[in-house]
């Protein structure tokens, strides 16, 4: 049995939380739905793709 106070966090299911929240907020302050453009720039989508070619 774990220790109490002991905690795992699992870093990409918490990186995956906090985008959502940046989606959701992004969502809630547009005037209009999103574009895939949009959620791609709040997702970082294209970060992603250049600091993972990088590798």
């Amino acid at each position: 049995m774990a220790p109490v106070g002991t905690a795992v966090q699992d870093h990409v299911a918490l990186a995956e939380i906090e985008l959502c929240g940046e989606l959701i907020i992004a969502a809630s302050a547009a005037r209009e739905r999103l574009s895939l453009e949009s959620i791609d720039e709040v997702l970082r989508v294209a970060e992603e793709r250049r600091t993972g070619s990088d590798g």
